[in-house]
């Protein structure tokens, strides 16, 4: 059985090595701290744990002047609330200075389950992609989550790490090499590419086991940075295959899925599905169930493979 860890376990996980090896590393919590796992890193180095409240805008204000005073500040909580509730000093105090702060969003997407609409983040990448100096991960799995927290804190700059409540299954080794910007092919396929970012390279990697039974090969790449995007990889995989699918946890609308679109819009026009949320708000539910009402299983991802296999003709 496929080993399974939720990445906001992965990421309290990275916080305390990331810790061990840099006293200048801080991490503030908005009363999440048990949930998004930042209470490993309290734990271990108190004096550098910050727990603001439930006051996530004053939290990412005061995230600013640690990193204006020199310090690596990691601020913490759902995604929902650290992005919309904060929006105004992301832009104006964080993104604008381009000042060190990162932020470690968890809980996003469908798979929040129970928690329903108002705690399912299918935006924030959106909102996060359009600010300048800010990059973007979306891990796929756990060595990739610790992998990219230690990558943000070399970033001089601000950094949004997208992270998951549910656990999800381990793709990668512990000795994987993450480079900000560049994607990781995990498959090589020359009738179409999937492009996936988070809990759905795995589900990519499944369609691609499903589609070659059908005598149809897909390559499969892991685009764990949404911004800054890798053009070369996006304009190699469309000249080589002639057909993209994308898939990911949040609305089509401005995501991984729109990224792509973009650049291929502009450079190399191919058949091309993003599979990802509708122009609709979640709702409550377990998140296997919600994965399927909202068409984020292999079976989608396969079904968008034919579709642009059709117009590839």
């Amino acid at each position: 059985m496929t080993e399974k860890i939720a990445t906001r376990e992965a990421y309290g996980k990275a916080l305390v090595e990331l810790g061990r090896e840099n006293s200048d590393v801080v991490v503030l919590d908005a009363d999440l701290a048990k949930s998004t796992k930042t209470i490993n890193f309290y734990k271990e180095f108190p004096e550098r744990f910050f727990d603001m409240g439930i006051a996530e805008q004053n939290m990412m204000g005061t995230a600013a002047g640690l990193a204006a005073a020199g310090k690596i500040p990691f601020a913490s909580s759902f995604a929902v609330f650290a992005t919309g509730r904060v929006y105004d000093q992301l832009r104006n105090s964080i993104s604008y200075p381009a000042l060190n702060v990162k932020i470690g969003a968890s809980h996003a997407g469908i798979t929040v389950g129970e928690d329903g609409a108002s705690h399912q983040a299918l935006e924030d990448i959106a909102l996060m992609r359009v600010l300048p100096n800010m990059t973007v991960f979306v891990p796929a799995d756990g060595p990739s989550t610790v992998a990219a927290v230690k990558a943000a804190a070399e970033i001089n700059g601000p950094v949004y790490i997208r992270l998951g409540r549910s656990k999800v299954p381990v793709l990668h080794g512990d000795d994987m090499v993450f480079t900000p910007g560049k994607a990781i092919k995990l498959r090589a396929g020359k009738d179409v590419t999937i492009i996936a970012c988070g809990i759905m390279v795995a589900k990519a990697l499944e369609a691609a086991g499903e589609l070659e039974k059908e005598g149809i090969t897909a390559s499969v790449l892991d685009m764990h940075t949404v911004k800054p995007l890798d053009v070369g990889a996006v304009i190699q995989a469309a000249k080589e295959t002639g057909a993209v699918v994308t898939a990911e946890e949040h609305s089509i609308i401005g995501g991984l899925g729109s990224a792509v679109a973009e650049l291929l819009g502009e450079t190399v026009p191919v058949p091309l599905m993003r599979v990802g949320i509708p122009d609709v708000f979640g709702e409550s539910g377990k998140p296997d169930e919600l994965v399927e009402k909202y068409g984020l299983t292999a079976s989608h991802v396969v079904s968008a493979v034919k579709e642009v296999l059709n117009r590839k003709g």
